[in-house]
């Protein structure tokens, strides 16, 4: 590891549960920041039994779905209805950089841990508040499940084969970003705390960070007025730029400028000159005739002579993989991005790997998720024998 990780001597105190936040908190610890994770005794986070598919067997088994994004954490177990275990929980926020919860508004107030509570207790604590819906205005008491966010944020508007199918995008991804934004904020307080010497409390939600992501499409809406719809794997304003058929399989062309389209045409026959073609805005009015040529054209040779055809010559050109094929693609492995680390109960497990990379080097202690409370009993006596 580098003599000094990005977040070296940063504690996070991850209180969170299911998905965001503990993606918010991972993303800390992936940076070097020793990560607590306090999860309920006995059943710890929600996602511990949420499978199949699980690793490992009887009481040791493990979902992989809570395995995705608790790794580089630490895990007590405290139960917040006890003085005893909320003492401890109040010495690890004094001790806290950064505190991470996703509870409904209110809960924190309700467990006398409020902004202001927490601030008394360590008025240079950092505090990141995600939601499903935000803090405040007509829906904040609403939960946030991924699944209701991606309709009533406009993804699943933007994605699927038509408009009469609209379709939830195949990840968490209203979690994901969320907990991406949230992890986001808090690297920016703590740079502002080094400036003020004063906490603050960084909030997002499902909601926002959906809509933070819309891009082009948003200001189609906006600017245009145009309100965008599914179109599969088309793209709405660039052709071609999408997914054919070839012979064997499927094929992706990314014909981002002119200069590609004249390069692309050679390859496949057609006259980039034609005045139905010459530019971006000539195909995208002609797709229609345009795209079932080329798909004709594709259908008479297999993927990889087209790869190595539109390679040779500068076209974006890719395939769709599953994920197999992902994680054994050497390109995968040279980033850095699949991980073996070693479980406590499960051995090895293999993982995906932090997609960030710095010149100075790169944190690369990583630890496995833990055990529920596998760390309790020593961060304990740190709390009460030091």
């Amino acid at each position: 590891m580098p003599s000094d990780p990005v977040l070296q001597d940063t504690l996070v105190l991850d209180l969170s549960r299911v998905l965001t936040g503990p993606y918010a908190a991972m993303m800390l610890g992936d940076l070097g920041a020793r990560v607590i994770k306090v999860e309920r005794p006995g059943s710890g986070d929600d996602t511990r039994s949420w499978g199949p598919p699980f690793a490992g067997t009887g009481e040791h088994r493990t979902s992989t779905y809570f395995l995705s994004v608790n790794r580089n954490k630490e895990s007590i177990a405290l139960d917040l209805r006890h003085e005893q275990d909320l003492d401890a929980l109040r010495k690890l926020i004094k001790r806290a950089d950064v505190l991470v919860e996703n509870f409904r508004p209110g809960v924190m107030d309700r467990l006398g841990l409020s902004t202001e509570e927490l601030h008394e207790l360590n008025d240079q604590l950092v505090v990141l508040s995600i939601t499903g819906f935000g803090h405040d205005g007509p829906q904040a008491e609403r939960a946030g499940y991924d699944q209701i966010v991606q309709g009533e944020a406009g993804l699943m508007s933007l994605n699927g084969p038509g408009e009469d199918q609209p379709t939830r995008i195949g990840v968490p991804i209203c979690d994901i970003l969320a907990g991406m934004f949230g992890a986001y904020g808090v690297l920016g307080a703590l740079h502002r705390r080094n400036r003020t010497g004063r906490g603050d409390v960084v909030r997002t939600s499902l909601f926002a960070a959906s809509i933070g992501v819309h891009a082009f499409q948003a200001t189609r809406w906006l600017m245009a007025g145009e309100v965008p719809g599914p179109i599969g794997n088309h793209h709405p304003t660039l052709v071609p730029y999408q997914t054919f058929r070839c012979q064997d399989g499927l094929i992706q062309i990314a014909v981002g400028n002119d200069a590609i389209w004249k390069r692309c045409a050679a390859v496949l026959g057609i006259d980039g000159d034609a005045p139905d073609y010459r530019t971006n805005t000539d195909r995208v009015r002609n797709a229609d005739t345009l795209l079932p040529m080329i798909e004709d054209t594709l259908q008479k040779a297999p993927l990889q002579y087209w790869l190595k055809l539109f390679g040779d010559n500068g076209v974006p050109a890719g395939e769709v993989k599953d994920l197999e094929q992902v994680y054994s693609d050497p390109m995968t492995l040279s980033q850095g991005l699949l991980m073996e680390l070693e479980h406590s109960e499960l051995g090895p497990v293999r993982m995906a790997g932090t997609p960030l990379r710095f010149e100075a080097g790169e944190f690369e202690e990583h630890q496995a998720p833990p055990s529920l409370d596998e760390h309790g009993p020593q961060i304990r006596r740190w709390l009460y024998q030091e």
